[in-house]
């Protein structure tokens, strides 16, 4: 709950200070002096809902999004050894993080992966791939689940989702501002929107999204050295390191959607700017030299 508050909250700051920042450079006088007949109180928070609305429905609906998408068997029962085993290494690190019991699920995949939702971290999934539990030995498996577990801990959904929001907004905002000066002072269109408003905003919004992505990527990669070190704390620190090293030498490349790749344990390969996890051997050398 408190998160959630958290998140509001930040849409209501973004609103204010979009508009703050904009009187006191003195911009929307200056528009209108020239005859931009722009409402920036009503675009600030137009940006802010829409900007917002999809990453707090994407936060909500994760774990329902997750099981669905990688058609992940929840483990309600044990019913094997090897359930009994993931489930209580599941509670044994939630206990340990602070963190309120996960669901806890299985998915079909070869190569090996996990992955960690939930909109917080009282109510989150845990979900393992059969690649993993085939092809890493029970010390690195638990690594893997701390390193989750972490994830689910520091609150990094919420975190991510709230970062992707802010972008978001600003995204819009400048967008529509861009495509408004464009047809008003360009143009000279005087009442409603004429196509350059339209042409330009989209333009601006692709290129300003590109950019925003860049901020939420390295937002990502930087969380994944907090997991890792987060695992190694909770199941030790060489069978972190051995887990992730297990990662480089796995023959399959991770099949995971991509609303999902950025609370994996592992992305695969993308640009550097783009990409949601750092190069593995990096993740390595980082927890080589911790104390």
């Amino acid at each position: 709950m408190l998160r959630l508050v958290l998140f509001l909250g930040t849409n209501l700051a973004i609103v204010l200070l979009i508009s703050l920042t904009f009187r006191l450079l003195g911009l929307d006088g200056l528009l209108q002096q020239n005859g931009v007949d722009l409402d920036i109180n009503a675009l600030v928070i137009y940006s802010a809902i829409i900007g917002f609305a999809g990453s707090l429905i994407s936060l909500l609906l994760s774990k329902q999004m997750a099981k669905a998408a990688m058609r992940v068997q929840i483990i309600k029962e044990p019913r094997s050894d090897i359930e009994r085993w993931l489930f209580s290494t599941v509670r044994l690190h939630a206990e340990k993080a602070g963190i309120g019991m996960p669901d806890v699920g299985i998915f079909d995949q070869p190569s090996p992966n996990a992955f960690a939702t939930g909109w917080n971290k009282n109510s989150a999934l845990v979900a393992v791939s059969t690649g993993l539990l085939e092809n890493m030995d029970q010390g690195e498996v638990e690594a893997v689940i701390g390193h989750e577990v972490s994830h689910v801990a520091n609150g990094d959904m919420v975190t991510l989702a709230l970062i992707q929001g802010v972008v978001n907004t600003f995204v819009i905002f400048l967008s529509r501002v861009l495509g408004f000066l464009v047809d008003r002072l360009v143009f000279r269109v005087e009442r409603g929107h004429g196509p350059a408003f339209w042409i330009v905003s989209m333009i601006a919004e692709l290129v300003f999204g590109v950019l925003a992505m860049m901020i939420v990527m390295w937002f990502s990669r930087w969380r994944e050295f907090r997991a890792d070190a987060g695992g190694a704390s909770l199941a030790g620190r060489q069978n972190m390191i051995n887990a992730l090293r297990q990662l480089q030498n796995s023959r399959h490349g991770p099949k995971m959607p991509d609303e999902l790749a950025a609370f994996s344990i592992n992305a695969g390969r993308v640009q550097a700017l783009f990409a949601s996890h750092p190069p593995l051997e990096k993740r390595i050398a980082a927890l080589e030299r911790a104390n």
